[in-house]
């Protein structure tokens, strides 16, 4: 687990080359942002299509609202849709969303971002995978204070003069928190010194939007009973969007690697479905992670079950926003998922979990073994679906235990959460 020590201090005086904006403006934003120094802008909401990219956002803004609740959050969405947009004002009436891009060449051309940007004391890139960095390079440029949150980046982030580069900008945060320990001792070995560089659990744990109505009748139709049925979701190698080339993880045209792939874990993750059914009698609930999924979740793990075993399984044909997941994942026995963000949402309800990690989507599997869960931290590849079936069955013997090994965990959560807020209040408080 990881330690409390760390904080590696010092800000780089290295120059980074970045779009200015006209002179006249950053003057007139800066004296505005002065005025208004408590307002934080959260750059967040990376997608629609996927549970982790939309459970970010209302996560941290939780979290935020918690630790700080006088201070103004304006979300800068990347992407939205109306069920996400509502599902947000009905939990954050107060909440400020804008979107817009921020252009390389031309800086904030969107008079929305423009005034934004002129409001707020600090930028926050929140939780995720991205490793563009226009927006460190545009709040050094233009002396806005910024910070990371709850973020993981391969080792390729900090390899060769993009490498460099990518240190000498984060270098200017005023906080760089890492979900995972693997992403921090990468930061920490590249000599990267922001203000703060610590663990900071990914946004989402903090999420606390719900959709019982929605959740109960779903489970009355699909006749899953509270605490008798486990969810189980697969990550295929298949387009995220339809049409858009976006390798490695969402190619458009998988290899006949990608599908071996595909097809030996679908395999393991069906003989632990049969396994399951058969010892216990309960019932499973196949769920997509990502929209995408729901498709092949039916054609690689439902079709191919015998008939008696898909008498027990109920597969979601359809993709569900963050709060409805939330609410049917608190009345599951345990999440089991090949991606992170499903579990990290069913433990903030009070749901155990098994993580059967590939850690090609990232180092953003090692959160869990870093709050503490190391013992349902399997590697996909490696782990037979007697062993998966095996842990699975141990969460069952003693339930009772297990739910207490979640409240463990999430306290050190909360713990962190608490110690970030301190530091990002401060900024926005000063």
């Amino acid at each position: 687990m990881i330690t409390r020590r760390r904080l590696l201090a010092s800000i780089s005086s290295a120059a980074v080359g970045a779009t200015i904006v006209d002179p006249l403006r950053l003057f007139a934003a800066g004296a505005k942002r002065s005025a208004k120094s408590k307002t934080i802008l959260l750059r967040s909401a990376w997608d629609t299509v996927n549970i982790g990219d939309i459970g970010h956002t209302p996560g941290t803004l939780r979290i935020l609202e918690e630790h700080l609740p006088d201070t103004p959050v304006i979300l800068w969405a990347a992407s939205l849709n109306d069920a996400i947009r509502d599902m947000l004002m009905r939990r954050f009436p107060k909440l400020e969303i804008v979107q817009g891009k921020l252009d390389e060449k031309r800086g904030l051309v969107e008079p929305q971002l423009q005034d934004a940007f002129a409001r707020c004391g600090l930028v926050i890139r929140n939780s995720g995978m991205g490793q563009d960095l226009g927006l460190f390079s545009y709040c050094v440029a233009n002396k806005i204070p910024f910070g990371i949150y709850g973020q993981s980046y391969f080792p390729s982030f900090v390899e060769g003069e993009a490498g460099k580069h990518a240190i000498e900008l984060i270098n200017h945060a005023e906080f760089l928190y890492c979900r995972d320990g693997n992403t921090l001792k990468t930061l920490q070995d590249a000599q990267a010194k922001p203000k703060v560089l610590e663990f900071g659990p990914d946004g989402c744990f903090g999420i606390d939007v719900r959709d019982d109505e929605r959740a109960t009748a779903f489970m009355k139709r699909a006749g899953l009973e509270d605490r008798k049925f486990i969810t189980i979701q697969l990550r295929t190698h298949t387009a995220k969007h339809k049409g858009k080339h976006n390798p490695p993880l969402n190619p458009l045209h998988p290899t006949p690697q990608n599908i071996a792939d595909d097809e030996r874990r679908a395999a393991v993750y069906r003989e632990l479905i049969t396994g399951w059914v058969k010892q216990t009698g309960y019932k499973v609930l196949i769920a997509p992670e990502v929209e995408k999924e729901a498709a092949h979740n039916k054609r690689l793990l439902f079709d191919p079950l015998p008939a008696e075993i898909q008498a027990n399984i109920v597969n979601m044909d359809h993709f569900w926003n963050v709060d409805e997941a939330a609410s049917v994942f608190a009345r599951a026995h345990t999440a089991v998922c090949h991606e992170p963000h499903s579990l990290i949402i069913a433990l903030a309800n009070g749901t155990t979990i098994i993580h059967t990690f590939s850690e090609f989507h990232s180092p953003k599997c090692w959160m869990f073994r870093d709050i503490g869960l190391s013992k349902w931290l399997l590697e996909f590849d490696s782990t037979p679906a007697s062993r998966m079936l095996a842990t699975l069955l141990a969460i069952d013997a003693d339930y009772k235990a297990a739910q207490a090994e979640v409240q463990k965990a999430m306290k050190f959560v909360a713990e962190r959460q608490a110690a970030t807020m301190q530091v990002v209040g401060k900024l926005v408080q000063s």
